[in-house]
């Protein structure tokens, strides 16, 4: 075992974890973060989406000791004092999800994606979100609702 300090959603956890363990697997089991999702374990849907030190990062494709010293957020920790942010809101506006088992990891991305770039255009957002897959909506909400987002629209 290897003990890890991680600052997640402004809360410092110290836990015990093995070498190998997955950080999606040490948010969801040892410090209860749950809306991080479980979607494929190979880095290529996307459903895990957290972000490290504030980037997006697949928390399948990393390993927790990695994660030790290092600030990270997950869906849980976005909004602050119950305010949805606007990507969030924009994705609820913009009926941006069906299933919703990807939502949390396209709103961590498109939320790194409009802090990286505040004015995408359509192609850039679709090449943004491109590492994150829905099976459900067809995306053309999901892109709407980045473009809203992005323009402030709701506030």
């Amino acid at each position: 075992m290897t003990r890890i300090t991680v600052n997640v959603d402004g809360v410092e956890c110290t836990d015990d974890v093995e070498p190998r363990a997955l950080l999606v697997h040490y948010l969801r089991e040892q410090v209860g973060k749950t809306g991080t999702v479980v979607g494929c374990d190979t880095s290529n849907c996307g459903a895990c989406t957290v972000h490290l030190d504030g980037r997006s990062v697949k928390s399948c494709n990393m390993l927790a000791v990695q994660a030790d010293g290092h600030d990270v957020t997950t869906i849980e920790g976005l909004a602050s004092g119950g305010e949805l942010t606007p990507v969030q809101q924009a994705f609820h506006e913009c009926h941006a999800l069906q299933c919703g088992y990807c939502t949390p990891g396209m709103i961590m991305q498109a939320t790194d994606l409009l802090n990286e770039n505040p004015d995408p255009s359509e192609a850039e957002i679709r090449q943004g979100m491109e590492g994150n897959l829905c099976r459900c909506t067809g995306y053309q909400n999901i892109v709407k609702a980045v473009q809203q987002a992005a323009s402030g629209a709701q506030g």
